[in-house]
């Protein structure tokens, strides 16, 4: 002790041994190193792809709810006009995946994932994170059928945002084009026009976007205007929807004629006669 106190020579032989000693220590301590080394990166993995698909799941969600933006500003518009009031909106909703879709050329049909199991119904509406894109008219155990809003039996209330013109869309079997019927030539709407739902005809919700106007003919020897729209929601290419509660209630409640599961035949919807009653 006194020589290592009053000389640097014992210093100097514990720093060579330390550094002698120091690959053994670093090759004994090795293996727990990688071993805590792969724990970190496998958890950090994990963490990471489960709050990649939450974070998925509400971009999904946020995108819904911010698509009714322009129906919702319009709106408040005309209550504050009028009533001086505003108008709030809001639906439960499920995410679904697209498990198929019918090949065939008259049908605009899809199979999805949920079933009778998930509280769903037929004639509910969905959508995806742009716009309206049909609603069940099947529901098995494990999947459901739904129909488009371009199949050519399908018909949907809506009215133009801009002025509140109500009519009804059409399918064409064309999952980019939807038919306007039964507008007079002298009909307030232009191209550009968006088109959302109007609550009318008891399946759809109102203010989902649904198409816009891209094309209007229109031949004075004919009563009307032949108007064409294009969907707002990406048919063709969206693999995941979402379910929507009108209302946010589970199932329609028979006492509510507003919330049966059957829609108005297309005859009834696009008649001109009847045209004020549902459109």
């Amino acid at each position: 002790m006194t020589l290592d106190h009053r000389t640097t020579y014992v210093k100097t032989i514990r720093t060579g041994i330390s550094v002698l000693v120091y690959p053994l220590q670093y090759l004994v301590n090795f293996p727990a190193n990688v071993g805590d080394w792969a724990s970190d990166s496998f958890t950090s993995r994990k963490t990471l792809q489960e709050d990649n698909e939450t974070l998925r799941t509400q971009n999904q969600i946020l995108k819904t709810q911010l698509q009714r933006l322009n129906f919702i500003e319009s709106e408040n518009i005309h209550l504050r006009n009028l009533l001086e009031s505003s108008k709030r909106v809001g639906e439960r909703i499920l995410i679904a995946e697209l498990l198929s879709v019918d090949m065939d050329p008259y049908k605009q049909q899809v199979t999805i994932n949920k079933g009778s199991g998930d509280d769903i119904y037929p004639g509910q509406p969905f959508v995806d994170a742009k716009g309206v894109m049909g609603k069940l008219v099947h529901i098995s155990a494990f999947s459901s059928t739904a129909l488009l809003i371009t199949d050519p039996s399908h018909a949907l209330p809506v009215q133009v945002n801009r002025n509140g013109l109500r009519a009804v869309a059409k399918g064409t079997g064309s999952r980019t084009r939807l038919e306007i019927p039964h507008l007079p030539n002298n009909a307030d709407i232009e191209v550009g026009d968006l088109l959302v739902t109007s609550g009318l005809g008891c399946i759809f919700p109102a203010g989902y976007p649904a198409a816009r106007i891209v094309e209007i003919n229109i031949d004075p020897s004919l009563p009307f205007a032949e108007v064409l729209a294009e969907p707002i929601a990406e048919l063709d290419r969206s693999r995941e929807i979402l379910l929507v509660w009108p209302g946010g209630k589970a199932k329609p409640n028979p006492s509510n004629p507003c919330q049966m599961e059957s829609a108005l035949p297309i005859d009834k919807l696009a008649t001109p006669a009847k045209q004020g009653k549902t459109s």
